[in-house]
């Protein structure tokens, strides 16, 4: 079962308890703030997650957090493992 729509694992994910997260499946926002436009493009698509789209995997998705110095092939691959199921 997926835990996120971009493929996070939610419940593995050590800085949740810390940031007070319970899950972009859960909660109508990011817990920073604002919009996260992953979540909001899987909603408006009603997509359960990015790897049951047809554009999978796209830009905003391959290019999200490496700013911040995050590898998205974990998430990518997460993604294409919920594909599967």
């Amino acid at each position: 079962m997926h835990e996120s729509r971009c493929g996070v694992c939610c419940n593995s994910c050590e800085r949740k308890d810390k940031v007070g997260c319970r899950g972009c499946l859960n909660m109508e926002g990011p817990f920073w703030g604002g919009t996260c436009g992953v979540k909001s493009c899987c909603e408006k698509n009603k997509y359960d997650h990015c790897g049951v789209c047809p554009d999978f995997p796209c830009d905003m998705l391959s290019n999200m957090g490496k700013e911040e110095g995050f590898d998205p092939s974990v998430r990518l691959d997460k993604c294409r493992e919920w594909q599967g199921q």
